[in-house]
């Protein structure tokens, strides 16, 4: 593992994403919404996907300079045409949209279609924390996930978060994956050679697996909680949830139709709709009750949650965001490791694009 600074690699994202002909406003949005996985561990959807980016636009499915706009609106709601552009940048806008009409009617709800991956769901629910709302946010996915009971690949890790504000105490942020495990976790560890842990997949047949490789086999994520006797319909229901609204709703391709993440894969023959779909909501605390009685009881939750008695060979309880946030002030600190085939990755990339990669700061030991 090698370290890097956060600027250091800020400034090769950026550079990479204006390479691609993105104007220089969404280049950064682009950047900032990207990395933000890498600062808060989520190693998965950062910059080991840069490349994959890239190799969508290369394929033509990115338009790096987006038209985007709301095709139908209500003083609360809307439905936004991404252009099929950076998911990392008509994410940002379309979660802007539903605060703009939350702050002139209490809430805003704002599906989105035509658009792409766009990093990890949490980066949107909080952009909503500074106005004192609570955000929520969810998109669809590849399909790579076989409902309970199903070998077929219908839904993708459809993640949902919520971002809620609170006063002295740090927001609860809650970004999660619909399925075990999302898909960048299998290839962190294919990347590192080793086993998943049985209930992440399915081989092609349904029967459960160690391989992390099981994607490329004909297999499939599993939906949340694994098998049906520990709760893999209530996963189900779940992913089936966030692809109705951000999909169906808003006239995206869902379920199988949902275009992949890799270039390589084709995009389904016969559509549906248009793009990946995402779903965005913003509420105005003070739409329900005053805004610092709210706070002072979000505390008072959040205090009392983290006091509670944890079970042997645990330090302490966790409230929802909390080893992310800690993460990420390490990793501003100290910066960001990143596994050896990440930064291979990186090189390449750099070579191709006639660029200088970042430089390491450290070996992580």
């Amino acid at each position: 593992m090698r370290v890097f600074s956060y600027e250091s690699l800020y400034q090769f994202v950026y550079q990479i994403f204006c390479r691609i002909g993105c104007p220089s406003s969404h280049a950064a949005v682009a950047t900032q919404n990207l990395l933000a996985a890498d600062l808060r561990g989520i190693d998965s959807h950062g910059i080991a996907r840069l490349s994959g980016y890239v190799r969508l636009w290369e394929a033509g499915r990115i338009n790096p300079t987006p038209s985007i706009r709301i095709l139908y609106q209500t003083s609360s709601t809307a439905t936004v045409d991404g252009d099929a552009g950076l998911g990392l940048v008509v994410a940002s806008q379309a979660m802007q949209i539903a605060i703009q009409k939350a702050q002139q009617v209490g809430t805003g709800w704002v599906s989105v279609r035509n658009s792409n991956h766009f990093g990890i769901a949490g980066q949107y629910a909080m952009q909503a924390l500074s106005y004192d709302m609570i955000g929520i946010a969810m998109t669809n996915a590849s399909p790579l996930v076989a409902p309970t009971f199903s070998t077929e690949r219908l839904l993708g890790t459809n993640p949902i978060a919520v971002a809620i504000p609170a006063g002295t105490q740090p927001p609860l942020v809650a970004d999660f994956a619909t399925t075990t495990a999302a898909n960048g976790k299998l290839e962190i560890l294919q990347r590192k050679n080793a086993q998943a842990p049985l209930g992440w997949v399915q081989d092609s047949t349904g029967k459960p697996t160690t391989d992390p490789n099981a994607l490329k086999k004909g297999g499939a994520l599993l939906p949340l909680g694994s098998d049906r006797e520990h709760g893999s319909h209530k996963g189900y229901c779940l992913g089936a949830i966030v692809d109705i609204f951000s999909a169906v709703l808003s006239g995206a391709g869902y379920g199988p139709w949902a275009p992949p993440f890799v270039s390589f894969l084709p995009l389904p023959a016969d559509p549906v709709g248009q793009g990946l779909g995402h779903f965005f909501g913003a509420m105005r605390i003070d739409a329900f009750r005053p805004v610092e009685e709210f706070k002072y009881h979000m505390d008072k939750w959040i205090t009392r949650f983290r006091s509670a008695q944890p079970v042997e060979g645990y330090e302490r309880v966790l409230i929802p965001g909390d080893p992310e946030r800690e993460t990420e002030a390490i990793r501003r600190l100290k910066g960001i490791p990143l596994n050896e085939m990440v930064v291979e990755d990186i090189l390449q990339l750099a070579q191709k694009m006639e660029l200088n990669p970042p430089v390491s700061v450290a070996i992580a030991h």
